[in-house]
């Protein structure tokens, strides 16, 4: 099931998007939730109420006419973590980095979320913007101390991310987190794919292009920590919440990894897509 969060006539909905619709599920049910962080803490029966959603129960769009949002736009938290693709960490050593002896995980502060097809402002301190496309998971109830074994069952669905990331001011910081969450530098999307439409979250074919030009290719069967053993390891530190997004790392591929760095510049056209979920597409644009 594919839940979006939308705009239309300058109002922000949620909906579920089947075929080439969206059907408006307040409108269709009134006692569900307006939001998408609402709609994931009122659990599992509003979700079975959406599944059964079909065009007709209530108002429906055209997609091509309503403005795709972040699906979650307004999460407690946004984590990402570090060097967790094999050959992603050997672009790493070959630059001299250090290998890890843990999962590295940093924040994104949430302001910096945008929509799927939103622009990426190229800061107007740094001409080191870099892409990393990664996958997205939301969680979808609170939990703490989860063992990987059960970790799906905490797992509301699946975002493509892109991971966007200013690389001088990343690496003068330790934490790595200014360098992560200029505004803008969060798009996701284009809409929250629920976790029974997904077989196997670790099969998935996953490409970015800039301008066309094909920059990342892998699978996220190459991850080194896979997203339930990430779960087990955030879990047993800090409580997640519905709606926290928690993006699972890049593959080869990145700016930074090409002799000279490949930056991207105002005007690029970035597009990051996996297998099954979707696509996002971001212009590059000059920081008003």
């Amino acid at each position: 099931m594919k839940l979006a969060t939308y705009r239309h006539n300058g109002d922000a909905r949620i909906g579920k998007v089947v075929d080439d619709a969206v059907i408006d599920i307040h409108a269709a049910a009134k006692n569900l939730p307006r939001t998408m962080l609402e709609l994931l803490q009122a659990g599992e029966r509003a979700l079975a109420i959406i599944d059964r959603l079909l065009p007709g129960a209530g108002p429906t769009l055209a997609l091509k006419d309503v403005s795709l949002a972040a699906p979650v736009p307004n999460p407690s938290k946004y984590l990402a973590i570090g060097l967790n693709y094999r050959d992603h960490l050997e672009e790493h050593l070959r630059r001299g980095g250090k290998p890890p002896t843990t999962q590295i995980w940093f924040n994104k502060q949430v302001s910096c979320i945008t929509g799927p097809f939103d622009p990426i402002e190229m800061p107007n301190v740094s001409t080191c913007l870099d892409y990393e496309l990664e996958l997205g998971v939301v969680i979808g109830r609170r939990c703490k101390h989860v063992r990987a074994e059960n970790a799906r069952a905490v797992i509301a669905g699946y975002v493509v991310v892109n991971d966007v990331s200013v690389r001088d001011w990343q690496l003068r910081s330790p934490t790595w987190t200014m360098g992560k969450s200029f505004d803008t530098h969060g798009p996701t999307g284009p809409w929250l794919l629920t976790d029974d439409d997904i077989t196997d979250p670790h099969n998935l074919a996953m490409r970015l292009t800039v301008n066309g030009e094909l920059r990342q290719s892998t699978s996220t069967s190459t991850m080194l920590a896979n997203t339930y053993e990430q779960i087990e390891h955030l879990s047993t530190v800090m409580t997640l919440e519905p709606g926290d997004i928690l993006a699972t790392g890049t593959p080869a591929g990145v700016g930074i990894g090409f002799e000279p760095p490949l930056y991207l510049k105002v005007g690029d056209i970035v597009r990051a897509e996996i297998e099954t979920i979707g696509h996002i597409e971001n212009t590059v644009v000059a920081c008003a």
